[in-house]
């Protein structure tokens, strides 16, 4: 059996790291690895690589940026050649981004079987881009592989045959499940002059919280607002530099000393960083997870979830908005040991490459 695994963003590689782990051990499978380039600079590509013990990839299609219409088609376009020369058995895309549908609709029209890796997830809100690639990718993927029992009911819901369906749990854990020892000796602590829950975590980078002037105001606020107790790490996003800059806010927030900006960490800093902190403030998906298998608490800015295990379940708290009044009650009401009791979701185990290969040998060899 070969299979084409599909990386294209940052978190793309700490899905595909633990099933290019678990396809290469086994004699009957050819795991070769297409990296898109859809995030191409070394901070969110290389270093991810070289931590994650990923091979160079067999193919590089290196599309750069552009909008979500431009970066669709010059990959489907890029990748096309090589699934015809490659004539895999299944192309294997996961997550989210534009790489992830716009591969899938190239495999499937050159009747090519997809997996699809983290299905199921939904936020419900069809004004982001993702929402749409999980949507469209899940119609046209034979193997759906969710990580969250709620993912089963979206997509019965969606007519998806329930023989498609495959709770494997989240490979995203594997991933953190595996290199959490690396992590805790990281020397990252001792290079940011950081104690052991003495410190929080920020990270922000999506369009409704940083492409406004009122919303790095607020998240500003906010950041002087807890650092009047507690020093704040800010692994920074390129995208929330670029838009600190544009509206002349980026030396504002770094006059305060308590403020520790960092570029994009690679991930095994980050894995230290989060897991000795006393809580994360962020709107990324993934760190929703993290966080929860952590057992770390957990203030995510987004007025939906697609991973609502992460509120169910674990340490998860959804803000709806920045509301500033709103997010230092939070943060004090945790700093004062009023902390939501969570649990490590059903299969998140480090297991779920594993079952992920055995569901795809027996159905395809």
């Amino acid at each position: 059996m070969k299979i084409l695994n599909i990386v294209g963003a940052r978190p793309n590689f700490m899905k595909v790291a633990p099933l290019h782990r678990a396809f290469s051990k086994n004699k009957n499978i050819v795991s070769k690895i297409v990296h898109t380039g859809q995030h191409f600079d070394a901070s969110m590509s290389d270093v991810f690589f070289n931590q994650l013990e990923l091979p160079k990839p067999d193919y590089f299609l290196g599309v750069g940026s552009g909008t979500h219409t431009e970066l669709t088609a010059k990959i489907m376009s890029a990748f096309e050649p090589i699934l015809l020369a490659e004539n895999p058995d299944i192309v294997l895309v996961v997550g989210d981004v534009t790489s992830t549908l716009a591969c899938a609709l190239v495999a499937v029209r050159n009747n090519i079987k997809v997996a699809h890796v983290e299905s199921g997830l939904r936020s419900g809100d069809r004004t982001m881009p993702e929402e749409i690639n999980r949507l469209l990718t899940d119609q046209i993927s034979d193997f759906l592989f969710i990580t969250e029992s709620g993912a089963e009911h979206n997509l019965l819901k969606e007519n998806i045959a329930k023989d498609k369906i495959f709770f494997v749990g989240n490979c995203m854990i594997d991933s953190l499940n595996h290199y959490l020892p690396k992590a805790n000796s990281s020397p990252v602590l001792q290079q940011l002059n950081l104690s052991p829950r003495e410190y929080l975590v920020m990270t922000m980078h999506r369009p409704s919280n940083v492409d406004s002037h009122q919303g790095l105001s607020q998240i500003i606020e906010i950041l002087n607002e807890v650092t009047k107790n507690i020093k704040v790490v800010f692994p920074i996003h390129p995208r929330t530099r670029n838009k600190l800059k544009e509206f002349g806010m980026l030396d504002q927030m770094m006059a305060n000393e308590n403020i520790i900006v960092t570029e994009a960490l690679g991930y095994i800093e980050f894995i230290a960083l989060m897991n000795q902190s006393k809580l994360i403030l962020t709107d990324s998906g993934g760190i929703q997870e993290e966080t929860t298998y952590l057992q770390i608490p957990c203030l995510t800015f987004r007025s939906s979830t697609e991973r609502p295990v992460t509120v169910e379940v674990g340490t998860n708290i959804l803000m709806s908005d920045l509301n500033v009044n709103k997010t230092i009650q939070a943060v004090n009401e945790i700093l004062l040991g009023n902390i939501k009791a969570g649990k490590i979701p059903t299969l998140w185990d480090g297991c779920a490459a594993e079952r992920i290969m055995e569901i795809l040998e027996k159905n395809l060899i």
